[in-house]
């Protein structure tokens, strides 16, 4: 039985009808000549940039605990941790959890479609990209951004946990500013599982040898993320911090 997709959209994009490519919002926001065009500019600009928090605030507050899942665009669907994303988001669906992820497909596809394969909630945050990009067909909440730091706060916002799997800059990207907000306080601590152990092997032994040998991070911040191949293992750290956290909301309440 095919599911009808809820709410989603693609892009109407980012290229002129004669085929050429244009700027994005965040080219045009990132690097325009300097001079007083941003006074015709930039403060129109921040109001955009207010409406898209709006908009996609409205849209995610009521998708209850959910999941962020990044991962290579790239990964074809006979790769080993595409099956293993729609594993995961399937069974964390099945358990309650809105599935988040950029919208894409890859990595991404594969937890949409896990999410949608459960009957949950797949959540796609597509960016506005230099090449077209539309969302994946397994989407029944899609929204589509300008800002790349807007997208960013979304996927943090609402998250209770963050599942990286192997990928590129983008992946690496959001991994790190999870690391890096946990680090800093600026968020409570939630659990980030990277799958892929000889994939992130040579990161970590990198960070241990050396950042941690020269004193740039602590040891005890290689214990902000869980390492793992085992679906089993992600679930149970995911819902054993969720059960944490709501026994904490509720001694609160009281």
């Amino acid at each position: 039985m095919t599911r009808k997709r809820t709410s989603a959209h693609r892009s109407g994009a980012v290229f002129t009808r004669d085929g050429k490519p244009r700027l994005t919002e965040d080219q045009r926001l990132l690097q325009e000549d300097a001079g007083t065009a941003f006074r015709k500019t930039d403060s129109w600009r921040a109001l955009r940039i207010m409406g898209e928090f709006v908009e996609g605030f409205d849209a995610l507050a009521g998708v209850g605990p959910a999941v962020s899942v990044f991962g290579s665009a790239r990964s074809h669907r006979s790769d080993p941790y595409y099956r293993m994303a729609r594993t995961l988001a399937r069974r964390l669906a099945k358990r309650g959890y809105a599935i988040i992820t950029g919208g894409g497909p890859g990595i991404m596809e594969a937890a949409n479609r896990g999410a949608r394969d459960a009957g949950g909630v797949s959540v796609g945050c597509n960016i506005e990209l230099p090449f077209e990009q539309g969302l994946n067909e397994f989407v029944t909440l899609g929204m589509e951004f300008r800002y790349f730091f807007v997208r960013k706060t979304m996927f943090m916002k609402y998250a209770e946990a963050f599942c990286i799997f192997p990928g590129g800059f983008g992946t690496l990207d959001e991994l790190f500013e999870a690391l890096t907000l946990i680090q800093t306080g600026k968020v409570q601590h939630f659990p980030v599982v990277l799958f892929g152990m000889d994939y992130w092997s040579g990161l970590l032994d990198w960070m241990l040898a050396t950042a941690v040998a020269d004193g740039k991070i602590g040891a005890d911040d290689l214990t902000l993320f869980t390492v793992t191949d085992d679906v089993d293992e992600a679930i149970e750290v995911i819902v054993a911090h969720h059960e944490l956290h709501e026994a904490a909301r509720d001694s609160r309440a009281e």
